[in-house]
């Protein structure tokens, strides 16, 4: 067998092949001695034609059907003994073959881009840190208040402890009604934060059946939108809030939480653990942002597929039918999710790399500290838990990739920021 591998670009290579009819002819054996079983031919029993007359009628076809699989046998060989990796599938884009003589063929296939790493140790990021708020907790229990709420009949807004229910219409800069941009029924407690302030004073003293307008301005960064509101009232509602006592904390946490104190508690560390989640989530997106920006190289079109794959394969899971959604346009999909998908094959390579440089493993201790951790959490015993990590290579790809994380934050110049209010 004689190779020759040409570079077609950074991440396209195309193997020149030819292999002598003397490695061919156990191959072409094999393909006759499986075609053998399935010819009849008057005078002899259905499969127990002589190969000499199988070889004579049929020959030249079986040994053409034959091609495909052995150019893909002698590739695969080729590139174990050149130490290639390819990606994703190789395609015979060539081949040309006599009977009795050599066969050649051509096959494209991607590899791995060269990746000179840069840049991934000493990264500058700063961490934003949010600290504890009790501001927060007070807002977070204000809510509570809001959800399990009472309400009756009234006629008109005296305090914002109402409730409105209107018909909204947004309007044109000359009033008239835009068509399609009408929304039945919206409520608004008027002593929710969230409530826009404009719509909050349009509805300071409104009444059931009376219109209201209400003007909204919002900025964007560099420009801003004007809203214009028409809104119908069909319903006023006298809101009255519960007291933050042991009896709300029963039902807004269905029994298992049975004082208020114990609410507000649970409150104070739910809050502190979802910012430290976002601190440290925003801390790795800006270290991996910042180690991307030092590597440019193309990435295989193949491994981006293989990611827009598994994200159309994801929504399919998540369907209760295992189907895609009624209509779905996954030309589209590909085309708006492909720059993610580069992002995503982009960073694993990376992440490859610097698994390698760095000797990065995941040992069996990782994986008992990982189930260990994530047991209470996930409500799995630690043994199940630790069998299914070593088993899945999709845990263990993600544990591996939280290490690289961890070592990437230890050798990163980090400053702290506290987060501004409000931020």
């Amino acid at each position: 067998m004689q190779v020759t591998i040409n570079s077609i670009s950074e991440v396209e290579q195309e193997a020149d092949i030819i292999v002598t009819h003397e490695e061919l002819v156990p191959h072409f054996d094999r393909a006759y001695e499986e075609f053998r079983p399935k010819v009849e031919l008057k005078g002899f029993r259905k499969g127990r034609v002589p190969m000499p007359m199988i070889k004579q009628l049929y020959g030249e076809a079986i040994e053409q059907d034959a091609l495909d699989d052995i150019a893909g046998f002698f590739f695969r060989m080729a590139m174990k003994d050149k130490n290639v990796e390819p990606m994703g599938r190789p395609l015979l884009s060539e081949k040309s073959y006599a009977r009795g003589k050599d066969f050649s063929f051509k096959i494209k296939f991607e590899v791995r881009p060269h990746i000179d790493l840069r840049g991934y140790k000493g990264v500058q990021v700063t961490k934003i840190v949010h600290p504890a708020d009790d501001k927060e907790v007070l807002d977070e229990i204000e809510r509570l208040r809001r959800v399990n709420s009472t309400s009756e009949p009234a006629t008109k807004v005296t305090d914002e402890n109402f409730a409105v229910t209107a018909d909204v219409q947004e309007l044109d800069e000359t009033g008239a009604p835009l068509v399609g941009r009408k929304t039945a029924n919206v409520r608004f407690h008027l002593i929710d934060p969230d409530v826009a302030t404009e719509v909050k004073e349009a509805l300071a003293a409104a009444e059931d059946g009376g219109t209201y307008q209400a003007r909204i301005v919002s900025q964007h960064e560099d420009h801003s939108h004007t809203a214009n509101l028409s809104l119908l009232v069909k319903k006023v509602e006298r809101v009255t809030l519960p007291p933050f006592d042991d009896e709300l904390a029963k039902k807004a946490t269905r029994g298992t939480v049975a004082t208020a104190e114990e609410l507000r508690a649970n409150i104070a560390r739910d809050l502190k653990a979802y910012w430290e989640d976002l601190t440290a989530r925003r801390l790795n997106d800006d270290l991996v942002s910042e180690i991307m920006k030092q590597h440019e190289f193309t990435v295989p079109p193949s491994l981006v597929d293989a990611y827009l794959d598994a994200m159309i394969e994801d929504i399919r899971e998540r369907s209760r039918d295992k189907q895609l959604p009624r209509g779905f346009d996954e030309q589209k999909f590909r085309e708006s999710n492909r720059a993610d998908a580069v992002w995503q094959a982009k960073w694993m390579l990376i992440k490859e790399r610097i698994v390698e440089a760095e000797g990065i493993e995941l040992t069996d201790e990782d994986l008992e500290k990982a189930a260990e951790r994530d047991a209470q959490t996930l409500k799995i015993s630690k043994d199940r838990l630790l069998q299914h990590y070593k088993a899945s290579e999709s845990s263990r790809d993600r544990l591996r990739g939280d290490k690289v994380m961890q070592f990437l934050r230890e050798h990163a110049k980090i400053t702290e920021k506290i987060d501004s209010p409000g931020r």
